[in-house]
């Protein structure tokens, strides 16, 4: 007999909504079943009534700089992953990468064991690392330092493709990077995107034959789409097989633009990232990165030379914004903060949807589309 059912909520599952449905939760953290709700107090122990919420698949980000006033650079230590990943799970995020801004190869190396050793800890929500650069272009830094950006020798590649109980995410510019190094990642693990490029068409491709599986930020510091060179806007685009994150906070990328984005990928190729800085979860909206104060100013972070350094974002407003400011049904939004992503990192067997055998990571929000509870392994945090 499962422990528990969930009754009374709007439950995404699959293509739509349902109503009539209870999610049974096993002791191991698992959804059990999915039964007629009528059947919850024969098949469980306890029953919980979620007074008509939504249901849906817990969020997974794939780029959290930060939470909480923690920034993982300055911070690379299981006690920061863990303070980060509690201040994104009040805002529905219950999988999450700790991202780390281009550094120097000491600083990577502590953030892949301190992810190592957190994963193992059993950290909520920590499904791997995201190193963001530092293999990107100068042209396209954003706020990272050029000063550390450089080559990965065989050493360094080793290194940055050497956690081995989670997700490596590696972000970095094809054209500045041989493609046998990429080529090397991929065989090694990791999962290599294009992002701070300069690339041209003609580069980004190369690199996407090489085993690039996506895009960072799609449409924000890249080679844009134009008449006489597609750039990389333009290869990510119009291939069909790579993933794109997207940043829906209204500020990096205007809705138009995202519109022709999804209109462009196949469906579940597009996915919500956060891009999330210290000041959310925190009540302090400014932080030192490279020994810079960088403040969000009307939630738009930007550093001294007037560059987005990151967002103010979180994945549930994310998820509203997708309904608001492009029209995506709710149903589409979710998946696109929980199944998609889920899929990207290759944990959609067991993560991103509400499904028997799926872990039980969910998120209920009520009819103005704010969290009030999440589910990490079954286990439910309420947000006060």
């Amino acid at each position: 007999m499962a422990t528990r059912a969930l009754v009374n909520a709007k439950v995404l599952v699959e293509e739509d909504f349902r109503d009539d449905l209870a999610v049974l939760l096993d002791d191991a953290g698992e959804i059990a079943a999915l039964l007629p709700a009528t059947q919850a107090h024969t098949q469980a122990g306890e029953v919980h009534d979620l007074g008509g919420g939504w249901l849906l698949p817990g969020f997974i980000d794939a780029q959290v700089n930060g939470g909480g006033g923690v920034l993982f650079n300055n911070d690379t230590s299981v006690a920061a992953i863990a303070a980060i990943g509690r201040a994104h799970r009040r805002f529905g995020t219950t999988g999450f990468l700790p991202t780390l801004i281009s550094d120097d190869a000491g600083v990577m190396a502590r953030a892949v064991a301190a992810t190592r050793a957190a994963i193992a800890a059993g950290v909520p929500g920590v499904l791997g690392v995201h190193l963001e650069g530092p293999y990107l272009a100068p042209a396209r830094k954003g706020t990272h330092d050029a000063t550390r950006f450089r080559v990965p020798d065989a050493a360094e590649t080793a290194m940055a493709t050497s956690l081995d109980n989670g997700v490596t995410l590696i972000t970095l510019a094809p054209e500045q990077v041989p493609l046998d190094t990429i080529r090397a990642m991929v065989a090694r693990g990791a999962i290599v995107v294009a992002g701070h490029t300069a690339g041209s068409y003609e580069e980004i491709r190369a690199g996407l034959d090489a085993g690039l599986r996506g895009f960072t930020h799609l449409f924000n510091a890249m080679s844009p789409l134009q008449g006489r060179e597609p750039g990389a806007v333009g290869a990510a685009l119009e291939d069909r097989a790579s993933w794109c994150g997207v940043i829906v906070d209204g500020v990096h990328v205007h809705p138009a633009s995202l519109r022709v984005a999804l209109a462009a990928k196949p469906r579940g190729k597009l996915f919500l990232v956060t891009d999330a800085m210290p000041m959310v979860g925190a009540e302090d909206p400014s932080f030192a990165l490279y020994g810079e104060v960088i403040t969000a100013v009307d939630g738009v972070v930007r550093n001294a030379a007037g560059a987005l350094a990151g967002s103010a974002l979180d994945m549930a407003t994310a998820v509203r914004n997708c309904v608001e400011l492009i029209g995506l049904p709710l149903q589409e939004a979710a998946r696109m903060a929980s199944t998609y992503p889920a899929e990207f990192l290759g944990l959609g067997d067991r993560l991103g949807r509400i499904a028997p055998g799926c872990r039980a990571d969910l998120v209920l929000l009520d009819d103005a589309l704010q969290v009030r509870s999440t589910w990490i392994a079954g286990a439910r945090e309420d947000v006060a």
